[in-house]
């Protein structure tokens, strides 16, 4: 049997929400955010860290693909995007691994 190859990408972004001035507020942000980054982009993502701030927060996303030129051009996408969509603040950590990487 053939083994099954692929990447994988973990993205780790840092937001932060200058206008939100309450926990509310931020969730509301928060929320149009992941949803747009999961339907529009394809995303995997989660809120990770900084929940019980009003305007910060980390969220890890993933990304997969057969092929790496692929999945970094989708990775790319994803920064972009984030960058426009934030431009007050936001900074993403690009981790990127082989399924045989992940097995070991």
């Amino acid at each position: 049997m053939a083994e099954a190859g692929g990447f994988v990408a973990v993205l780790v972004i840092d937001v932060h929400f200058p206008d939100a001035g309450s926990l509310k507020g931020k969730r509301k942000e928060l929320s149009s955010l992941k949803a747009q980054l999961q339907t529009r982009l394809g995303v995997a993502v989660a809120e990770t860290g900084h929940q019980d701030l009003w305007q910060r927060s980390t969220l890890t996303a993933a990304l997969v693909s057969g092929d790496m030129g692929t999945l970094s051009g989708a990775c790319d996408r994803v920064e972009r995007w984030l960058e426009e969509r934030l431009p007050q603040g936001v900074s993403v950590a690009r981790h990127v691994l082989s399924v045989e990487d992940l097995a070991a």
